[in-house]
């Protein structure tokens, strides 16, 4: 799980050029599901506004550089699905396979179980993505269904599964 040199902590609009030039990387864009060339701004105004919609976005430091960034995001206005929330999360390349998506998804589940009310984070990735496929289910998460030519990546339409995890013990009055 979490290294000792990862730190992790709620993203500050400040961390809006660096989560830009991540976000950015040909290496880590091309398993998102976001259009390129991503905007410092408009980063810069979702972290500001983050607290507002219940929506978290975390990010993950290893001496002092930002290598990492994830969000749990809430449906908004639908009043039906404010028990869900979608899970987003980019890595460094070079930081994969070292523990820091790992320490940033315990982060987000356990507040998502433990604080935020949720019971249902989902996700979509694209279905050749194992390294992120293996983390996600590592934390629970389970295949719900295969979304056929889902997304343009480089010019052609691929798939992604669609994922979800369930709160394991739900709260309950006792």
């Amino acid at each position: 799980m979490a290294q000792p040199d990862i730190q992790i902590r709620r993203g500050r609009p400040q961390d809006a050029a660096a989560i830009t030039q991540l976000m950015a990387d040909p290496e880590v864009f091309a398993d998102l599901l976001q259009l390129p060339y991503p905007s410092e701004a408009s980063w810069s105004q979702r972290l500001a506004q983050a607290p507002v919609d219940q929506s978290v976005h975390l990010v993950a430091e290893r001496q002092g550089q930002l290598v990492a960034c994830a969000s749990l995001v809430s449906p908004g206005t639908q009043t039906r699905r404010r028990h869900a929330m979608g899970l987003g999360i980019s890595v460094a390349a070079a930081a994969q396979g070292q523990g820091v998506g790992s320490a940033l998804m315990k982060a987000l589940t356990d507040y998502a179980d433990q604080c935020a009310h949720v019971l249902r984070i989902e996700l979509n990735v694209f279905v050749d993505n194992q390294r992120a496929i293996q983390l996600y289910e590592r934390f629970g998460f389970e295949h719900e269904g295969r979304l056929r030519g889902y997304a343009l990546r480089n010019g052609q339409y691929c798939d992604v599964w669609t994922m979800a995890r369930l709160h394991p013990h739900p709260p309950r009055w006792s």
